[in-house]
């Protein structure tokens, strides 16, 4: 894997006099960034560096290339003249300048004017990603951060838009034996961001560096494949977060069998490779040390490779099962970043690990098993294995911990793949407080939610005449009734499940992430952590 870029901070008064020379000074090719918008604006650092003359310069080359300034457009201008830069790269930025009120007419009152919205730190997030794409790997640029309407903050816009070149430079190639030979393509990057405060832009810039670390750790865990990130070596990774200060401990079997795990292990019993439990803990709150705190919890279903058991998968895009603990992936992300950023929180990561194939032990449709909770669950459908396994670590969670919340995630149907594609995962709550604070940070981060639906008309699908409960309702509402079949081990702790089955793995490109796994929800849950329950 590879994720190769450095940034800086400058001064913007400091480039007011030097940039058109400063342009030049590194060695090899360097690009001058610059944002305009619809309405051919640019921030008042911006049109004095360029001056009258790279204005004029800009609006020609605008119409040869018919540039509109539009957002995520850019004009690109190679060896622009009374420039020193090898480029000029203009890109353009929203919202554009608001229109003016009509006149009433006829003494009627004048229309309304809808209001312009300011970006979100995902807006900047993008623009980052979408410069850095531009650019090429590789590149020298400094970017003049002087968007002409300006942000309300504008360092910790700065720092958003720096998260969003480093998630756009990562890609996974620790595989490929042949690399490219232009010294571009695997040369490290070297962007300076000028703004009117480096020092508070640094400061912003340091907490978006865990976040996005946290997000490439997610991201690379999804990507690996399954004969090299099997349950046990999935928990000897886990164990490298102690470096930061997470407490990590390893549930293996006789672990689990004394617990009672009976759900979790028999998703793993066909398997050659052995279940884990992995449980994290972060204590960042006041007074976690003496068991004062009540810890936020997180939990993620982490199949690392996911055959469908007995009840086998096609063989057609089952390559792509090695990305089922996605969400295993997030959790484990999420708890470097808090510990890397050294949040204010008492926070638990657990995740469930096993293997789920057709081994002559494996699990039958038919069986009965009884999970932690002391609950009975009829199989129906092996395939149905996400649920049994964070069945068991729900329970787990809320028993010993007795958290504040629980928010789980898991790709754990199709059916929501189908109702939502990729463009948001399923959230599915008890509490509605912690659904809109979690919709509310999918909005601030880009990682976007939809909120379906919870009812005992759906839940009364998954009783059993055998059980307690079976692990499928059949087709209609899948997920639904998969989530139904989650609220039934949260034992009446606020709870929300993500079905990330459309976002967190086989991820469409997009200028934030190049990348088949996505690391989707790191960002999501430590904007949900620092938003409402840190201090």
């Amino acid at each position: 894997m590879s994720q190769s870029v450095k940034i800086e901070f400058a001064a913007l008064g400091s480039l007011h006099a030097e940039a058109r020379k400063a342009a030049g000074k590194t060695k090899g090719p360097r690009a001058l960034v610059i944002f305009t918008n619809a309405d051919f604006e640019f921030g008042a650092a911006t049109r004095d560096l360029i001056g009258d003359g790279g204005e004029a310069l800009i609006r020609k080359a605008a119409t040869a290339a018919k540039f509109k300034g539009k957002p995520s457009t850019a004009l690109d201008i190679l060896a622009p003249g009374g420039f020193s830069a090898d480029r000029l790269l203009v890109v353009g930025v929203g919202p554009q300048r608001e229109a003016a009120k009509p006149e009433p007419q006829n003494g009627a009152a004048p229309a309304a004017i809808k209001p312009v919205a300011a970006l979100t730190p995902a807006d900047y997030a993008t623009l980052g990603g979408f410069v850095i794409g531009k650019l090429g790997r590789g590149s020298t640029a400094t970017v003049i951060f002087d968007p002409p309407r300006a942000p309300d903050d504008g360092e910790a816009a700065a720092a958003e838009f720096a998260l969003g070149v480093h998630l756009r430079e990562y890609r996974f190639d620790l595989y490929k034996t042949k690399k490219k030979d232009e010294p571009d393509e695997n040369g490290q990057s070297e962007i300076t961001l000028a703004v009117a405060d480096p020092t508070a832009a640094r400061i912003e810039a340091k907490r978006r560096e865990a976040v996005a670390a946290g997000v490439l750790t997610a991201r690379s865990l999804v990507n690996e494949p399954a004969n090299v990130l099997y349950p046990d070596e999935f928990a000897n990774r886990v164990k490298e977060l102690e470096k930061v200060g997470v407490e990590v401990e390893v549930l293996d079997e006789p672990a689990m069998k004394a617990l009672g795990m009976w759900a979790l292990l028999g998703v793993g019993q066909g398997s050659a490779r052995q279940s884990r439990v992995v449980v994290m803990r972060w204590r960042g709150g006041k007074g976690s040390y003496k068991g004062k705190t009540q810890p936020v919890a997180f939990v993620g279903k982490g199949v690392t490779f996911d055959t469908g058991g007995i009840s086998i998968k096609p063989a057609a895009g089952m390559e792509d099962m090695k990305g089922d603990m996605a969400g295993a992936a997030c959790v484990v992300g999420l708890m470097q970043v808090l510990a890397a950023r050294k949040a204010k929180v008492d926070a638990i990561g657990v995740i469930g690990l096993v293997e789920n194939m057709p081994g002559a032990n494996a699990q039958r449709p038919g069986d009965i098993v009884k999970s932690m909770s002391g609950q009975t669950i009829e199989i129906i459908n092996t395939d149905a294995e996400g649920r049994l396994v964070l069945g068991d670590l729900l329970w787990y969670v809320q028993d010993k911990f007795k958290p504040r919340f629980i928010v789980d995630l898991a790709t754990l149907t199709g059916a929501v793949l189908v109702a939502l594609g990729q463009e948001h995962a399923g959230l599915f709550t008890n509490d509605d407080e912690l659904g809109e604070r979690l919709i509310a940070a999918g909005k601030e981060t880009g990682e976007k939610l939809w909120r379906l639906p919870l009812a005992p008309a759906y839940d009364k699908l998954i009783d059993s005449k055998f059980a307690d409960m079976k692990n499928t309702g059949g087709r209609h509402a899948g997920s639904i009734t998969a989530a139904q079949f989650l609220q039934r081990f949260v034992n009446g702790a606020p709870w929300a499940h993500l079905d990330i089955a459309g976002t967190g793995m086989s991820s469409p490109a997009s200028d934030i992430n190049q990348s088949w796994g996505s690391g989707f929800g790191v960002r999501l849950l430590d904007r949900l952590v620092s938003d409402h329950y840190e201090g």
